[in-house]
């Protein structure tokens, strides 16, 4: 087999210029198409991201009944004990971070707003997303988990609210809605402080409160609408969602991972992938026609050369083996060289991501998108064009294995 192989590669730079063009093509496709799905992932990545950090995160315990009727009628019991007990369904379940949400609506002098209101820790939303680290203007509220009271009444609103509303630090605002089992909840908060939230959705209706006032706001004290748990390793909310669902059996929670929680999300990154896959799969057909190409011409010239060495006695599939090694050898080459052109690239560009400007800038804004191109390094990537290159070498290598098969050899050896 080493003689075969010896013999393939020297045969591949019998000439070197269009050994080297085939393989550059080869290349280019390669880093071309990684380079495409790269920045597609890298924005969705980021995008799901920012969605399940800020909004629903990316596993979520909550009452079976709450999709259908998203109110704090359908809250469920929560402390301690419970957080205890959640932590330890699983060990890769880093920390439970509480919430309770409903929609109300916020009034000022000039009117009112619809708003999603959301009663937080914190510091675990901190860890969670780094929602202090948001803070535009003014200050979180000061209040801790464990307190004693439910005072100061602070809240902290969303940049796009605030300014819809033409509010500020130390302006006061007005919430008023229904809290549990048609209880009457209405309140006046001091706005402590202001937080630019990267989903534009919720940076344009969002109200933060202290987990304790939004509770006794709502009349739900002891009551959380969502348990959001936060994985060790993204890879491992699948694990944690079937060991989870399972412990949960019988009762009336039930968790969801943001795939389920967010389906018309997950419809749209498909759809845009999809995309991609077309302008690659067009691209690979152009490399592969001009590879189908470089073969039918080598195999042409190369007809006398094959019923010479037929004629004294080389075997028909030893020499198809030849002509076969050859094909998958300037394709492996050239998925090789792809490759570290291509990760060379995108390592650049995970140190300096593209920043966009302008109206471009503010359309993708629009759209919940940081202003900036990320890439992704996933190795599948890497792989599955590996694989395409693989697959497409092995089909253009049939055509010269098929006029070997068939080859006369008297005729080709005084062609």
């Amino acid at each position: 087999m080493k003689t075969y192989l010896i013999l393939a590669w020297r045969n591949c730079w019998r000439n070197r210029r269009r050994t080297w063009i085939t393989i550059s093509a080869i290349a280019f496709a390669v880093l071309l198409s990684i380079l495409m799905q790269s920045l597609n992932r890298g924005s969705h990545d980021l995008l799901v991201e920012n969605m399940a950090r800020y909004s629903t995160g990316y596993l979520q315990i909550r009452d079976v009944r709450f999709e259908d009727d998203p109110s704090p009628d359908n809250a469920f019991e929560y402390g301690d004990a419970i957080e205890k007990e959640v932590l330890a369904m699983h060990p890769d379940v880093r920390m439970v971070i509480p919430r309770i949400q409903t929609f109300m609506l916020a009034a000022d002098d000039e009117g009112t707003k619809g708003a999603l209101v959301m009663g937080v820790d914190p510091e675990r939303e901190q860890v969670l997303n780094g929602l202090m680290d948001q803070l535009v203007e003014g200050r979180f509220f000061s209040w801790k988990d464990g307190g004693s009271g439910i005072e100061p009444s602070e809240a902290v609103v969303s940049a796009g609210l605030a300014e819809r509303m033409e509010l500020a630090p130390g302006d006061t605002l007005a919430l008023i809605g229904q809290g549990r089992f048609g209880m009457s909840a209405s309140g006046l908060f001091v706005v402590s402080g202001i937080v630019k939230l990267p989903v534009v959705e919720m940076d344009r209706q969002t109200v933060y409160l202290s987990l304790p006032q939004a509770r006794y706001l709502l009349s739900a004290e002891e009551h959380v609408t969502s348990l959001l748990l936060l994985p060790r390793h993204k890879r491992d909310t699948d694990d944690i969602a079937q060991t989870v669902r399972t412990k949960l059996a019988g009762t009336e929670l039930t968790v969801a991972t943001w795939e389920e929680l967010m389906p018309d999300l997950l419809e749209f990154i498909k759809f845009d992938m999809a995309g991609s896959y077309v302008l690659s799969i067009i691209l690979y057909v152009v490399i592969g026609f001009g590879f189908f190409g470089t073969v039918l011409t080598l195999t042409l010239e190369r007809r006398r050369e094959f019923g010479v060495l037929l004629s004294v006695g080389l075997k028909r599939r030893l020499l198809s083996l030849i002509i076969f090694l050859e094909t998958l050898m300037v394709s492996v080459t050239g998925v090789l060289i792809g490759w570290l052109l291509t990760t060379g690239v995108l390592l650049y560009f995970v140190q300096n991501p593209i920043q966009l400007t302008g109206d471009l800038a503010e359309s993708i804004m629009d759209y919940g998108w940081e202003p900036i191109l990320p890439v992704s390094l996933d190795p599948g990537m890497f792989l599955s064009q590996g694989l395409i290159v693989f697959f497409l070498a092995v089909g253009i290598s049939l055509y010269p294995m098929a006029k070997i098969a068939r080859l006369k050899i008297i005729e080709a050896s005084r062609s």
